[in-house]
Order: C-alpha cells, then sequence, then structure tokens
C-alpha cells in the first residue's frame, strides 16, 4: 500500500475508533474481512497450522494471531503490541446536572488529558451501554452519538484576568459538558436519552442497566501542512500504533512464522485490569495456543515483543525539554524509546534488531532517552516483558501535544513503520546468536 493509501485507512480507522470498544470492534471487522477467524474464550479452541485467528476480551482488548508451522516452541512468536484507550472524560454512572436550567453531565477524567484542551471543543458521546431488552435478557451495543452534542465552555478572560497566566483547572468543577437547556419543568434522565439513541440502531431496551461512556472530540482526522506533512487527530496515542501493526500483520500474509498482535485497553490508567497489559489476558491466549507450560516457555526465549506506542517530538518551542542528543523529528523514522529504571523495556539486542530491519529497507530511525532530570513515561513493554520474560523493544512513532485532543504525527512514519513491522512478522531468526 503506498503512503497515500495507507494514510487514507489510517484516517478512516481513526474516525471509526472514538473510543477503545469501537476500536476493538473495527480491527475485528477489518482482521475478519483479510480472513482472520474470530475466536470465543469461553469455547473450546481446535487451532490449526496455517490458519489466522482474533480473539477479544470485554470488546475492549482483542489479540489477533497466526499460527505458521505451528511449531511455536522453535520458532516463537513475531509479537507487537499496542493500547486501544486513549485519555478522555467518562460520564459518571448517576450523571444528570441542572444548573441554572442547563442540561450537563457529571464526568470523571480517565487517563492523563491536557485539561485545557477539552475546552470549547464540539464534543459527542460513545461507549458501551448495557441493557435489558424486552425480553428480560441482558445485553451489550456499543453506540455513537457521532454528531457534537456538548461542549466545556470556557470562562470569558474578562471574568477570569489570570487566564493566561497561571490557570489552575479544577475538573470536578470546570469539565461538566453543556448539552442543552431544560423548560421549567423538564427534568433530565439519561438513561432514557440512552434508550432512544439504542433504538437507532435497533436495540430494544426496556431499561438501561449501566454504560461506560466517554465524550470525545467531533472534529475529523486529516492530513495537514503546506505539503501534506502532518497527521492531525485525536486519540493517535495509541490508535496510531495499533493501526500500523494490524496492517502490517494482515500485509506479511502466510508468513512462516507465527505472529502475534495484542492491543490492550487500560494502558492511560495503569493496566491492571482482565483486559489490561498487566492482567492474564495475553498469557492465557499464549498458553492455549502453545499447549502446555514448558512449551510457552521455551517459544517465549524465541520470540521478540515489539511495543509500539507514541513518541515525544521535539517541539521547536521548547526544545529543551529533550536532551541534546535524543530529539525525535517527525517525518524521520521511527524512535527507539530507552530508559535506565525500565520504563521502557529496550535492550542493546532488541534495539538491534529494529535498527537492523530498518536498515534493510533503507527506512531512517531515531532513538529517545529523556532529560536525566526529568521523569519518564511508561508503556506496556515492561509489563509483557515481566509477566513473560520475553525480549520487549519499546518503540514509538514521533508526535506532538501527547494526550491534547488532538495530537499531531507525521505522515512518512506509520508507512514505514507498517513496512519494517511487515518484514519482522516474516523474519526468520529474531533472535541475536
Amino acid at each position: 500500500m503506498d503512503t497515500a493509501g495507507f494514510n487514507k485507512e489510517l484516517l478512516s480507522f481513526l474516525q471509526a475508533s472514538p473510543t477503545a470498544y469501537h476500536a476493538t470492534s473495527e480491527m475485528a471487522r477489518r482482521l475478519t474481512d483479510a480472513g482472520f477467524v474470530a475466536l470465543d474464550e469461553r469455547d473450546s479452541w481446535n487451532l490449526e497450522a496455517g490458519k489466522k485467528y482474533f480473539v477479544t476480551r470485554q470488546d475492549a482488548s482483542i489479540i489477533a494471531f497466526t499460527t505458521g508451522n505451528g511449531e511455536f516452541a522453535r520458532h516463537g512468536f513475531r509479537m507487537a503490541g499496542g493500547h486501544t484507550d486513549s485519555p478522555a472524560l467518562k460520564v459518571k454512572p448517576n450523571p444528570e446536572m441542572t444548573g441554572k436550567g442547563y442540561f450537563q453531565l457529571g464526568v470523571e477524567v480517565y487517563g492523563g488529558p491536557l485539561f485545557s484542551t477539552w475546552f470549547d471543543r464540539d464534543l459527542s458521546l460513545a461507549g458501551r451501554v448495557t441493557f435489558k431488552d424486552e425480553s428480560g435478557v441482558l445485553r451489550n451495543a456499543l453506540v455513537n452519538f457521532e454528531k457534537a452534542i456538548a461542549i466545556v465552555p470556557s470562562l470569558a478572560i474578562h471574568l477570569n484576568r489570570e487566564a493566561n497566566t497561571g490557570r489552575n483547572i479544577n475538573p470536578q468543577k470546570e469539565f461538566p459538558p453543556v448539552l442543552g437547556r431544560l423548560s421549567k419543568d423538564e427534568k433530565a434522565d439519561f438513561r432514557q436519552i440512552l434508550i432512544e439513541e439504542l433504538a437507532k440502531n435497533g436495540d430494544k431496551a426496556a431499561s438501561v442497566l449501566d454504560f461506560e461512556l466517554f465524550f470525545y472530540d467531533t472534529q475529523a482526522p486529516a492530513i495537514i501542512g503546506l505539503n501534506d506533512e502532518f497527521i492531525a487527530s485525536a486519540r493517535l496515542d495509541n490508535l496510531l500504533s495499533c493501526f500500523t501493526s494490524m496492517q502490517a500483520m494482515i500485509d506479511a500474509g502466510d508468513s512462516e512464522y507465527p505472529t502475534l498482535l495484542v492491543c490492550n485497553d487500560h494502558e492511560e490508567v495503569g493496566s491492571n485490569s482482565a483486559t489490561g497489559a498487566q492482567g492474564p489476558f495475553l498469557r492465557q491466549v499464549l498458553e492455549r495456543i502453545c499447549g502446555s507450560s514448558e512449551a510457552l516457555t521455551r517459544a517465549m526465549q524465541n520470540s521478540v515483543m515489539i511495543s509500539a506506542d507514541n513518541a515525544h517530538g521535539i517541539h521547536p518551542n521548547y526544545a529543551d525539554k529533550h536532551d541534546g542528543n535524543h530529539g525525535p523529528m517527525l517525518n524521520e523514522g521511527v524512535v527507539i524509546k530507552i530508559n535506565a529504571k525500565q520504563r521502557y523495556a529496550t535492550t542493546s539486542e532488541t534495539s538491534s534488531l529494529i535498527r537492523d530491519l530498518y536498515a534493510k529497507e533503507d527506512l531512517p530511525i531515531q532513538a529517545f532517552v529523556g532529560r536525566t532530570d526529568m521523569g519518564c513515561g511508561s508503556t506496556i513493554g515492561p509489563l509483557t516483558a515481566s509477566e513473560l520474560g520475553v525480549r520487549t523493544l519499546d518503540i514509538g512513532l514521533p508526535t506532538f501535544g501527547m494526550h491534547s485532543i488532538r495530537e499531531l504525527a507525521g505522515t512518512e512514519d506509520a508507512v514505514a513503520l507498517a513496512k519494517v513491522l511487515t518484514r519482522f512478522f516474516k523474519t526468520e531468526s529474531v533472535i541475536p546468536h
């Protein structure tokens, strides 16, 4: 796929994926179209060599894998990983607020968003709703209002003269979005609104029991820049990696060697869940594939995990926030992420592997190490490495505005990484001798 075609599909994926639930659903659809067979964790699996499969957990995490020649212990897995969730505003269970006749919803902060970027944006709402249908059966359904239904208005500078000098944002007080006006005797009933929204999609709900819903920015992803250098979108962290890794696995076709992609939920809030990287999902799937504890251990020692999560591109207005020798540039290649405190899981073995793969594709590559006097984020990489004992590499595509409601990446970087990951998925030997 050429760069323009790749980025067109990427933007389509981003637009279809306002939440982790929708991202997982969209990945499942694309994998199905590519010949992958859906598995159910509740069923017995009868896996065959040379086949392609995927499995989802709780609608928000997904693992896709190919069995290759079926010699898992001998050849291991070529694995890639990312996460499906992004920072957002999540609706509270009893959210209705009616101050001064305005209909608002109470929210809590999910992850670590850049607070200031959530003001004055056209917001919609999406996620998962659990309801009882007209027969009394409990069901789940995904909802997406799609159109702009809410906004978090800023306070005018005339009423806050310090707005541009030292603003402290109180999320409890300042973040409840405004959805509309209520008439004098009108009562807000958010669950009834959800029943009506479900009905638009053919889901007849007698009552809504609960929900996991997130506000998101309705502005569509776009290619921008004088020469179309940049991708501007919400949720590039980390759907950019999820799409790129998935597309590489699809492009690798019927690789002779086993491959695996895992995209976990809850990375932005610590990964400690049934669907997160610190939970049992990946290990349990690998145990079922390998068939025994010994086979799994042998397989992991012949495997490499590439954890792909966004990297901080050096910002021209804040260049002093980077180490002078490690300032990644947009459109100059993927970034190897290194940290002495194991916030990233990269080793000399795994970094050498990716350097070699990039060299074979004649593509540029970069490295990131944070300033010694500053803290460092983390990824699913160290969690996966410590859980499975697998050699792990942390990489990322350079971006601006990480955790903003709208982030920025280069148009050349993702397609280049997809080419390299495709080669990785088809590589015979991934472990240095």
